[in-house]
Order: structure tokens, then sequence, then C-alpha cells
């Protein structure tokens, strides 16, 4: 994946990657937006039919048709635009480097580390990395737009979309506790 590799910093030869698998993406992406496209067509065809309008057989096959075409072309375009941009995380003894989907790379050394939690669930899982200092963080150069961030406990807290990530939320963060198991 160029994106992680592209930048100064050298991270050194253990470092572990965790990246969001496009196809897994893709997939997850169809299916939420095929739940909503459905619920707005049935609602839709609700409210048509509650005002009189019956729909003909014509109306259902085109409805049936846009429910298999839509989500697809939807998804297909999501994971187009996004293609170079999706979240990565290294970890490495040099220290830790992410980006959430279209945004910046981050690099903070594990001495900087004041927090790291995850929280929401499914494909929504999100990592929330608190640093003990702002001026410790990197910004890494590159596309997309700034890191996404959050205010906690007074600071300015960093958030990864890690949901989808490859191998899962549950590995990122015990590889990331391994790395400092006292502070975390």
């Amino acid at each position: 994946m160029g994106i992680v590799q592209d930048h100064p910093l050298e991270i050194g030869e253990d470092a572990t990657t965790f990246f969001q698998p496009r196809g897994m993406v893709f997939v997850t992406m169809l299916w939420v937006i095929a739940l909503v496209f459905f619920a707005v067509r049935a609602l839709w065809l609700l409210i048509s039919i509650a005002l009189g309008m019956p729909p003909t057989a014509a109306d259902l096959v085109t409805i049936a048709e846009s429910l298999l075409i839509v989500p697809v072309v939807a998804a297909g375009v999501v994971v187009l635009v996004a293609w170079r941009r999706f979240g990565w995380l290294k970890s490495s003894v040099r220290g830790l480097e992410f980006a959430a989907t279209g945004r910046r790379g981050v690099h903070l050394p594990w001495s900087a580390v004041a927090s790291l939690t995850l929280r929401r669930r499914g494909p929504f899982t999100e990592l929330v990395v608190t640093p003990t200092s702002t001026a410790e963080v990197t910004e890494l150069p590159g596309p997309g737009r700034r890191p996404r961030t959050v205010r906690r406990d007074a600071r300015t807290a960093y958030v990864i979309d890690v949901g989808l990530m490859s191998p899962g939320p549950d590995v990122l963060l015990a590889e990331l506790h391994r790395r400092i198991p006292s502070r975390v």
C-alpha cells in the first residue's frame, strides 16, 4: 500500500500494518446503501399507496431493478472515490502512525501516547488516540484533509475508523497495548 510507505519517516522492520481491504469496504457499503435505499423505496411506496396512487406492474419492475442496480453502483463509486485514501495504521518501535479514511497521516512516538480506546461497534468502530501533548504529534505530508480530531478530557484526540481494518479492531488494540502495556 503506497500511501503508508511514501512518507519521509522510516518505520523499521518490526512494523505491524493494519489497513482497510477494498473488497470489505465495498461489501459493507453495498449492504448499508442497499438497506437504506430499500427503506426509502418502501416508504415512498407506502406513501404512494396511502395517497391513492398504487404502483403499476411496470412501476414494481422499475423499483426491483433500481434495488438491484443503485446500491452496487453507489458502493462502487464510494470505493473508487476513496481508492487510495482508505484508513491505515502502523505500529513499530518508533511509534504509531495512522490516518483515517480521506485524511492525512499522523506520527506519534509511544512516549507521547496518553490513551487508546475503541468506541462504537462493528464496521463503525473507531480508535481514539489521545496524545500527552499536541507538540509531540507530527502530521505527515500527503493528500487528504487534516486529521480527524475530537476533544476528550480537555485534550485533542485523534480518531481513526478501524471497524473494517484487517485483521480487526480487537487485534489492533491488543497490538497497541503490547507496545505500551504499562501506560495505556
